[in-house]
């Protein structure tokens, strides 16, 4: 029987993004009963950020599916409840949010008002929280609520996500749609100014929380025996809290994702 499994690794982002989640930021969507699976993806979103353009990362697709412990990509964690149709995890997952100033737009900063030379880049963080999921004939409903601890933003994130899969020949596709509620300090990090920031000379943004809504589809198709192809796009609706900071690309309303991926399971 198939079993399920959102990816962390792209919530993100999110989760999140980050993106971001991450979660963040950030779905891959998988289907799989095998205990042990190792490929690679590239993963290629259109960035929020001024003058970025598309942000490209290889990203390794490790997976173990044990009883009580499960490894996916750049989060896992432990089944701390598993019946039939419920799971409760704790879960820990990468957020892929940060950016190097140096990679930003001086041009498109300098356009909103904002010297790059007084900015400070942004650190990429680790969440630790919860994950329940309830899965049916439906499909799957996934709640999480995850918080930073790495102490990079020093905020916390609660998403819902529902997901369901298709049978279209050999292959199998999983539309969704989601939403992620970002605290006022995990937005304030990404795409507020920061008091060192401010100290400078440059005008203080906090933006306070955001909602940010994300449509999916992902797909995935055998390639024999053992190897299975694997990918997805999705969209994340910007709300103006993110658009409007001056960190952010002007007239942007929304990031687009691509990610594709090749593993062999054992």
């Amino acid at each position: 029987m198939f079993r399920t499994t959102l990816f962390a690794t792209l919530l993100l982002p999110a989760v999140a993004q980050a993106q971001s989640a991450s979660p963040t930021g950030d779905l891959l969507t998988r289907l799989d009963d095998d205990r042990w699976s190792i490929g690679v993806a590239v993963a290629a979103r259109q960035s929020p950020y001024a003058g970025e353009g598309t942000r490209v990362r290889p990203l390794p697709l490790v997976t173990y599916e044990g009883d009580r412990i499960f490894w996916r990509g750049v989060s896992g964690g432990v089944h701390l409840f598993r019946g039939d149709s419920v799971t409760v995890d704790a879960v820990v997952a990468g957020r892929f949010d940060g950016f190097k100033i140096k990679d930003l737009g001086r041009r498109e900063l300098l356009a909103n008002g904002i010297d790059a030379a007084r900015l400070e880049d942004r650190d990429d963080g680790l969440d630790v929280g919860l994950a329940a999921s309830v899965r049916g004939r439906a499909g799957e409903f996934k709640l999480s609520a995850l918080a930073d601890v790495t102490d990079a933003s020093g905020g916390y994130e609660i998403a819902a996500e529902y997901a369901r899969a298709f049978k279209w020949g050999r292959t199998t596709l999983i539309p969704g749609a989601g939403v992620r509620w970002m605290s006022a300090d995990l937005v304030r990090y990404y795409y507020g100014m920061l008091d060192e920031e401010v100290a400078r000379g440059l005008a203080r943004y906090a933006p306070g929380s955001a909602v940010v809504p994300q449509v999916s589809v992902a797909f995935s198709r055998p390639l024999g025996e053992k190897w299975k192809l694997l990918g997805g796009l999705d969209y994340r609706f910007l709300p103006n809290r993110i658009t409007d900071s001056p960190l952010s690309e002007p007239d942007s309303d929304g990031s687009a994702g691509l990610r594709i991926g090749i593993t062999r399971s054992f």
